[in-house]
């Protein structure tokens, strides 16, 4: 894609433009998401995939969008759009797998450079079940298979994003390839189960449900963080959290699990049926909640757990069962 970055007057004037992470987000920032909307989903799916999680792609998402916007007076107005964000977002992902040992853990036993056969490319169809298996690859090779296989990058353009060269970006997919195709069945792996985060998050529920705003401020801590997507990111205390809720359409929170994580869903009533919308995220500590995010901006997170669930034979329901896929149709 060629489109090119709009600069703002102050970015034109040589002025970089500034982002209070606290807070209310500015009018700019909400001008330039506008701008770079249309590579949103794709740059969700690179960061959940080079992530494992499609929450954690989320905030990998926009803390890369948050640097973008802060060094939007770097960019020149003939470079690409595209690959200026991927480019960010790719370091981002790679910070972050170095940086979690979980992740680290998981790669373990792939991080071997041993010399491999050529292997073909996948052939049509295939890219959302690799996209899905990536998460088993060292950092390079995922980057490389996912902008390959399932992006449709050219060689080049992955050099340059990854910091390698043709030559390099052919080998790690070579070694990536191979070792997707040797991969055992991957059975799917239960919840972790914390009882007392589950009683918390079921209180949690429970008072957010009866609009009883001060019982849910008991629950957390006097500095906890709040982030809601493209719009707040600061302390709870600040924030006008439950006021938005209080006068939105019609809802109900319920507890869930995507991806082995406890989740609260946030399900919207369309007609007489009850639909998942967005997820919200709580972190505690000790057993006081210490953190919210709220997607409810994010509709690609939504569509990429239910999709994955859908193609492994059915999804959750608002009920909490399995349910068929008409059942989701808008």
């Amino acid at each position: 894609m060629n489109q090119q970055i709009r600069k703002s007057p102050e970015a034109r004037q040589g002025f970089e433009p500034r982002l209070d992470p606290e807070g209310l987000f500015d009018l700019r920032y909400r001008a330039f998401l506008e701008t770079v909307s249309h590579l949103r989903v794709r740059l969700h799916r690179y960061c959940a995939r080079m992530t494992g999680s499609a929450l954690d792609g989320e905030d990998i998402m926009q803390e890369a969008l948050f640097e973008a916007y802060r060094k939007i007076g770097l960019l020149d107005d003939t470079q690409a759009l595209r690959p200026w964000l991927f480019r960010i977002a790719h370091n981002k992902c790679i910070d972050f797998i170095r940086t979690r040992r979980t992740r680290l853990k998981a790669e373990a036993g792939y991080a071997s450079d041993e010399i491999v056969l050529p292997v073909e490319p996948a052939g049509a169809g295939a890219g959302r079940a690799i996209e899905r298996l990536v998460v088993h690859l060292p950092p390079k090779e995922r980057a490389c298979v996912l902008l390959k296989d399932v992006f449709d990058h050219s060689l080049e353009e992955i050099a340059g994003l990854v910091g390698s060269t043709s030559g390099g970006v052919k080998s790690a997919l070579n070694r990536g390839r191979a070792k997707l195709a040797a991969l055992p069945a991957q059975p799917v792996a239960a919840p972790a189960h914390d009882p007392e985060l589950e009683r918390l998050l079921g209180r949690y529920v429970e008072l957010f449900n009866a609009r009883d705003w001060d019982g849910v401020r008991a629950l957390t801590s006097a500095d906890a963080q709040l982030r809601v997507s493209d719009c707040y990111n600061g302390l709870l205390s600040d924030s006008p959290y439950f006021v938005e809720y209080e006068r939105g359409e019609p809802w109900r929170m319920r507890p869930d699990t995507i991806e082995g994580e406890a989740v609260l869903v946030v399900d919207r009533l369309h007609g007489e049926v009850w639909r998942p919308a967005y997820f919200v995220r709580v972190h505690a500590d000790g057993g006081v909640i210490d953190r919210i995010a709220d997607y409810y901006a994010c509709p690609w997170i939504l569509e990429m757990v239910f999709g994955d669930a859908e193609r492994g034979g059915a999804f959750p329901s608002p009920q909490g069962g399995k349910v068929r896929n008409a059942h989701f149709a808008s």
